[in-house]
């Protein structure tokens, strides 16, 4: 399924943007011009992946400063030990589209319970 994210001038080199879906998603506009995106919410724990620090292709959470390849969704830091999901990114007339993954999300148990109806 592609759906829109934001328009293309609304996303900056060294940004990002967050998709408020279940799970959420968000898009990141590399230095270098590339886009990327992954699932938002941090293996490790519950924490948006949008908020933290960009460099090069790699993003660190702001939370507890685990790093993940946005390539590829694997960790390049602990504390997080399970990768992101990754999705595609499509940039069509001018609007950035995210054509999301079919393959299971990988969440931290609190938001995968939050997101089965389950307590956290």
């Amino acid at each position: 399924m592609k759906i829109p994210a934001c328009r293309l001038a609304d996303l900056p080199r060294g940004e990002a943007f967050r998709l408020d879906i279940d799970p959420p998603v968000s898009v990141f506009h590399t230095d270098d011009g590339e886009f990327f995106a992954i699932d938002d919410t941090c293996t490790h724990q519950d924490a948006s992946l949008a908020d933290g620090w960009l460099e090069g292709c790699e993003v660190e959470c702001p939370l507890h400063a685990s790093k993940f390849d946005l390539r590829t969704g694997a960790v390049d830091a602990p504390p997080a030990k399970r990768p992101v999901r990754t999705h595609e990114v499509v940039v069509e007339d001018g609007v950035i589209h995210v054509r999301l993954s079919t393959d299971a999300p990988d969440l931290p148990p609190c938001v995968a319970s939050r997101l089965a109806g389950g307590s956290a």
